[in-house]
Protein backbone atom coordinates (compact mmCIF):
# COMPACT_ATOMS: atom_id res chain seq x y z
CA UNK A 1 0.00 0.00 0.00
CA UNK A 2 1.31 3.49 -0.86
CA UNK A 3 1.71 6.13 1.59
CA UNK A 4 -1.20 8.79 1.38
CA UNK A 5 0.18 11.80 -0.46
CA UNK A 6 0.94 14.92 1.21
CA UNK A 7 -2.04 17.61 1.05
CA UNK A 8 -1.27 20.70 0.05
CA UNK A 9 -0.48 23.67 3.02
CA UNK A 10 -3.59 25.74 2.98
CA UNK A 11 -1.65 27.97 4.94
CA UNK A 12 0.90 28.66 2.06
CA UNK A 13 -2.09 28.56 -0.29
CA UNK A 14 -4.32 30.99 2.00
CA UNK A 15 -1.47 33.80 1.77
CA UNK A 16 -1.38 34.34 -1.81
CA UNK A 17 -2.69 37.93 -3.20
CA UNK A 18 -6.04 37.93 -4.92
CA UNK A 19 -5.87 38.22 -8.37
CA UNK A 20 -7.14 41.45 -8.72
CA UNK A 21 -5.19 42.27 -5.63
CA UNK A 22 -1.96 42.06 -7.15
CA UNK A 23 -0.30 45.10 -7.86
CA UNK A 24 3.38 43.88 -8.93
CA UNK A 25 4.76 40.76 -11.25
CA UNK A 26 6.74 39.31 -7.89
CA UNK A 27 2.50 39.41 -6.71
CA UNK A 28 1.80 37.62 -9.66
CA UNK A 29 4.22 34.87 -9.45
CA UNK A 30 3.97 34.09 -5.57
CA UNK A 31 0.60 33.09 -6.51
CA UNK A 32 0.61 31.16 -9.48
CA UNK A 33 3.47 29.21 -7.50
CA UNK A 34 1.39 28.56 -4.35
CA UNK A 35 -1.54 27.76 -6.70
CA UNK A 36 0.81 25.06 -8.98
CA UNK A 37 2.34 23.70 -5.50
CA UNK A 38 -1.60 23.04 -4.34
CA UNK A 39 -2.39 21.82 -7.76
CA UNK A 40 0.66 19.40 -8.00
CA UNK A 41 -0.37 17.78 -4.24
CA UNK A 42 -4.05 17.24 -6.07
CA UNK A 43 -2.91 16.02 -8.86
CA UNK A 44 -0.64 13.45 -6.84
CA UNK A 45 -3.63 12.19 -4.98
CA UNK A 46 -5.75 12.27 -8.26
CA UNK A 47 -2.96 9.65 -9.53
CA UNK A 48 -3.89 7.88 -6.67
CA UNK A 49 -6.90 7.04 -7.84
CA UNK A 50 -5.48 6.00 -10.91
CA UNK A 51 -3.48 3.56 -9.07
CA UNK A 52 -6.59 2.13 -7.03
CA UNK A 53 -8.52 1.87 -10.33
CA UNK A 54 -5.67 0.00 -11.51
CA UNK A 55 -5.71 -2.21 -9.09
CA UNK A 56 -9.68 -2.64 -9.14
CA UNK A 57 -10.23 -3.00 -12.59
CA UNK A 58 -10.54 -6.86 -13.68
CA UNK A 59 -9.41 -6.31 -16.94
CA UNK A 60 -6.59 -4.53 -18.77
CA UNK A 61 -9.38 -3.87 -21.99
CA UNK A 62 -11.24 -1.72 -19.21
CA UNK A 63 -8.91 0.66 -18.42
CA UNK A 64 -9.77 3.52 -20.93
CA UNK A 65 -13.71 4.05 -20.45
CA UNK A 66 -14.98 6.43 -23.61
CA UNK A 67 -18.36 7.16 -21.75
CA UNK A 68 -16.35 7.83 -18.41
CA UNK A 69 -13.66 10.33 -20.58
CA UNK A 70 -16.99 11.85 -21.77
CA UNK A 71 -18.89 12.12 -18.08
CA UNK A 72 -15.41 13.51 -16.61
CA UNK A 73 -15.27 16.28 -19.04
CA UNK A 74 -19.23 17.11 -19.30
CA UNK A 75 -18.44 17.41 -15.27
CA UNK A 76 -15.68 19.58 -15.24
CA UNK A 77 -17.27 22.21 -18.18
CA UNK A 78 -20.29 22.18 -15.63
CA UNK A 79 -17.68 22.74 -12.95
CA UNK A 80 -15.98 25.55 -14.84
CA UNK A 81 -18.89 27.33 -16.10
CA UNK A 82 -20.07 27.41 -12.38
CA UNK A 83 -16.85 29.19 -11.32
CA UNK A 84 -16.57 31.37 -14.16
CA UNK A 85 -13.81 29.63 -16.19
CA UNK A 86 -13.85 29.48 -19.81
CA UNK A 87 -13.89 26.50 -21.51
CA UNK A 88 -11.13 27.15 -23.85
CA UNK A 89 -9.02 26.47 -20.65
CA UNK A 90 -11.02 24.10 -18.74
CA UNK A 91 -11.56 21.27 -21.26
CA UNK A 92 -8.34 20.76 -23.03
CA UNK A 93 -6.38 20.97 -19.70
CA UNK A 94 -9.06 18.06 -18.60
CA UNK A 95 -8.92 16.14 -21.56
CA UNK A 96 -5.01 16.38 -21.08
CA UNK A 97 -5.19 15.18 -17.48
CA UNK A 98 -7.49 12.42 -18.26
CA UNK A 99 -5.46 11.14 -20.90
CA UNK A 100 -2.12 10.95 -19.44
CA UNK A 101 -4.10 9.55 -16.31
CA UNK A 102 -5.50 6.83 -18.78
CA UNK A 103 -1.39 6.25 -19.75
CA UNK A 104 -0.61 6.12 -16.08
CA UNK A 105 -2.96 3.57 -15.52
CA UNK A 106 -2.04 1.19 -17.85
CA UNK A 107 1.56 1.58 -16.51
CA UNK A 108 0.49 0.66 -13.38
CA UNK A 109 -1.78 -1.84 -14.22
CA UNK A 110 1.16 -3.44 -16.58
CA UNK A 111 3.35 -3.42 -13.67
CA UNK A 112 1.02 -5.24 -10.96
CA UNK A 113 -0.15 -8.30 -13.25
Amino acid sequence: MTALPPRFDLEDLSARTAPDACRTMADVRDGVDRLDRALVALIKERAGYMEAAARIKPSRDVVRDEARIEDVVAKVKAAAAAAGLTDAIAEPVWRELVERSIAYEFEVWDKTR
